[in-house]
């Protein structure tokens, strides 16, 4: 593009740079400015107030000896693995089923959507009622006569990071359901002639042909609940808030426990610098291949 028709971009499209300014300048001192800040301030030995200056590493060294910090990792892990996994498998025979064109089509996306659309502390909140011993599924099945039924998982620190889970998959599944059913009703119907023509089982035909296919869906659903699950703090402050002790603990409460509550904004910057590492290193795969990878060729 040589300096005329640059010129005449500009010119052209000058309203909305305008437009975009406000908006340009609050993530760039919004977003950017405070994030560089926390990271900034990782490196200091600030307490209830800020300090300016350098410590080096050892607000990194002191997180990581910290037992309820690792707890919290070692909890995200299990939260990672096993949400992403059930999300993905429910979401995907959601929209298969979504997808066979029953009837009320539009009903049951709405209802499987629905979810998605409420906030996690809603969410919590629901399913802390229905894990509540006293009100829940456990006080309803005694009040029917199986006065031995025991369902507390929510008060059971072995099973409490599981009910965190399932509230999560209620709500988030809905979202891959509808990301995967724009990619299956993006596949041509010849294709599906011809896998019948070839006698090719139809679950076959899902797992080595429609999977491969619904790449880029799939690799955006991770990113966006993998995100989710590091930003993970609403439900489990209102169903558990981290307990009982710390069982259900997620880094995103730690850091804002140390923040507000604790007054260690070393910590809680050093801890929040690691979780912006790790959305980094997830978003950056997905930069590549959506975006720098494809204007390369």
């Amino acid at each position: 593009m040589d300096l005329v028709a640059i010129k005449r971009h500009i010119r052209r499209n000058t309203l909305a740079y305008v437009a975009i300014l406000p908006m340009a300048f609050t993530v760039i001192v919004a977003y950017m400015g405070t994030m560089f800040w926390s990271v900034r301030l990782s490196f200091t030995s600030s307490r209830m107030l800020p300090k300016y200056d350098f410590v080096g590493l050892s607000q990194y060294e002191r997180l990581f000896e910290t037992s309820r910090w690792v707890t919290s990792l070692e909890n995200l892990l299990i939260i990672a693995f096993l949400f992403l996994a059930i999300c993905f498998v429910l979401g995907f025979l959601l929209s298969i089923f979504i997808d066979q064109k029953i009837k009320a089509e539009s009903f049951f996306r709405t209802i499987f959507l629905f979810p998605y659309a409420m906030s996690f502390i809603v969410t919590g909140l629901v399913w802390q009622w229905i894990f509540n011993p006293q009100l829940g599924i456990q006080s309803a099945m005694r009040s029917l006569g199986w006065e031995s039924f025991t369902f507390d998982w929510i008060v059971n620190p072995d099973m409490v990071l599981y009910t965190v889970i399932i509230a999560a998959v209620w709500q988030g599944s809905g979202l891959v359901m509808a990301l995967l059913l724009a990619g299956l009703r993006g596949i041509d119907e010849d294709l599906w002639k011809a896998t019948k023509i070839d006698g090719i089982p139809t679950w076959r035909v899902y797992v080595s042909i429609i999977l491969p296919m619904l790449r880029p869906m799939i690799i955006t659903t991770v990113v966006l609940l993998s995100i989710s699950i590091i930003k993970m703090y609403d439900v489990v402050v209102a169903m558990t808030l981290g307990g009982p002790g710390v069982a259900s603990e997620v880094p995103a409460k730690f850091i804002m426990d140390n923040l507000f509550e604790r007054a260690n904004i070393g910590i809680a910057t050093a801890a929040s610098t690691v979780m912006l590492t790790t959305v980094l290193c997830l978003i950056a795969p997905f930069i590549y291949t959506n975006y720098i990878k494809k204007q390369g060729r």
